[in-house]
């Protein structure tokens, strides 16, 4: 059987048992989060949910890499990242349908499929030399180690998910700032990538870069003005908020209907609603989301009501319209 990539060889003793606690957490084996510790209040670690997925996983990624063989598929071998990049978008919102559905059959299978782009990726950057599958797991497992120092390290174990998101913004920061100080010195700027300054040079790492532009808008919204106001960029209060609300919508009006510039304020002022819900403890994303599904279900209830009539609803004037979604409502 191939090594599990995952495994770093010569690991020390495994982060979070007895006796570790000197020990760099930089790696651990797959044993690490199986043992059970002996705390008081503690549960004991289940064993049986630890799953053994070295065999499948190797075999997935020999699949993967047969594909783009010369003698292997010829759509898959035409594949580059930015050809196939909507398809790690549409693949991760049909899993997000099947669990919000709670679908856990067909939940499996859609993770499978966002699995398959990530091993996909992975191979067309192997090709091209730039990592393989074995580069993003050992990056992956060594971050989350990193950002949970009160699982795996020295810091106090977190009380409560608030006292672990202060530890990961912390971690975050930490983790910007080594980034800056190596695109100074010139070691980083490969990783400085589109953080290029205008003469080549890399520039710092800003508090927004990390937060991608291809998220969806409303959620980078939410996230970007997270960031800005942990900063300091705050309203005192939900009201004030409400006061940029009415002043962007007086500025959208102002402007000439169809233009480019009343488009532009009517974001302005969606994004200050952002900045409501995010006062409020609201996901903007989730709430639009929920009400969009409501509608949705609303009108399949005025569908399924007209169906056995014999008439379609765009046949319907707007009274009879307006009915039917007051008897949806109702329930």
């Amino acid at each position: 059987m191939a090594a599990d990539p995952r495994v770093k060889s010569g690991a020390p003793a495994i982060a979070g048992e007895p006796g570790a606690a000197e020990a760099s957490v930089t790696a651990v084996g797959p044993e690490a989060g199986v043992a059970s510790p002996s705390v008081a209040g503690i549960p004991a670690r289940n064993r049986a949910t630890r799953a053994d997925a070295r065999a499948s996983f190797d075999a997935l990624t020999e699949t993967i890499w047969r594909l783009r063989q010369p003698d292997g598929c010829p759509w898959d071998r035409e594949q580059t990242h930015a050809s196939i990049a909507k398809n790690m978008i549409e693949e991760a919102y049909e899993a997000v349908d099947c669990i919000e559905a709670g679908d856990a059959r067909h939940l499996r299978e859609e993770l499978g499929d966002v699995l398959m782009q990530v091993m996909l990726h992975a191979q067309i950057a192997a090709d091209a030399g730039e990592f393989t599958i074995d580069d993003v797991v050992s990056d992956l497992n060594e971050k989350l180690i990193r950002r949970h120092p009160h699982v795996f390290g020295k810091v106090g174990g977190a009380q409560d998910a608030d006292a672990v998101l202060d530890i990961w913004d912390s971690v975050k920061r930490a983790e910007r700032a080594r980034r800056n100080a190596g695109a100074a010195t010139g070691e980083g700027a490969g990783a400085a990538g589109a953080n290029g300054a205008a003469d080549g040079a890399p520039r710092p790492e800003g508090l927004l870069d990390s937060v991608p532009k291809a998220f969806p808008a409303l959620m980078q919204a939410q996230k970007v003005s997270k960031r800005a106001a942990k900063a300091g960029f705050e309203w005192d209060t939900v009201a004030g908020v409400w006061d940029k609300v009415a002043e962007e919508r007086a500025e959208f009006e102002a402007e000439e209907p169809g233009s480019p510039e009343r488009a532009l304020e009517f974001g302005d002022m969606l994004f200050a609603l952002v900045n409501v819900a995010r006062k409020e403890g609201i996901d903007a994303e989730e709430a639009l989301r929920a009400s969009t599904l409501k509608f949705r279900t609303r009108w399949a209830t005025m569908e399924e009501a007209v169906r056995g009539r014999g008439v379609a609803l765009e046949d319907l004037s707007t009274a009879e319209l307006n009915a039917l979604w007051d008897e949806a409502k109702r329930g």
